[in-house]
């Protein structure tokens, strides 16, 4: 039962960011030639919705739907990490016309092409989970 709700609240999400053309590679081209404000308008609030849900999580105990209270670690102070991850994650982002979750978005509303991104992304975080052991974290 609990992998229906998901299928289907990933299912909504995903009409959702269709319809509202966050996955749309004209309007991520957009946001990088700084053009229009639609996208810093959706990550910005998704931005300041993760903010404020973390916030509250943390101060409020809340449980899992295991009965288990949920515990959010704070993340390391590095500079140069996350300025290396961004790079690549926007360098990535730049090539494919799109970031990793509107992939799945695309493929399913038949963006074809995007079947190579898709394969790409899954490669990349495999030889990830292969070298991560040798990389600086």
């Amino acid at each position: 039962m609990k992998r229906l709700v998901y299928i289907l609240l990933g299912s909504f999400l995903g009409v959702v960011l269709y319809k509202s053309e966050a996955a749309s590679w004209f309007r991520i081209y957009e946001m990088f030639q700084f053009d229009a404000f639609h996208m810093y308008g959706i990550i910005g609030s998704a931005l300041t919705i993760g903010v404020v849900l973390v916030f509250l999580i943390k101060k409020s105990k809340v449980k899992s739907f295991s009965g288990e209270i949920i515990q959010i670690p704070d993340k390391e102070k590095s500079f140069a990490r996350y300025i290396w991850g961004g790079t690549l994650f926007g360098l990535g982002w730049a090539l494919a016309g799109s970031c990793p979750g509107p992939i799945y978005i695309l493929v399913g509303a038949g963006y074809w092409p995007m079947v190579i991104v898709l394969f790409g992304a899954l490669l990349g975080a495999f030889v990830y989970g292969v070298l991560r052991g040798k990389l600086p974290h």
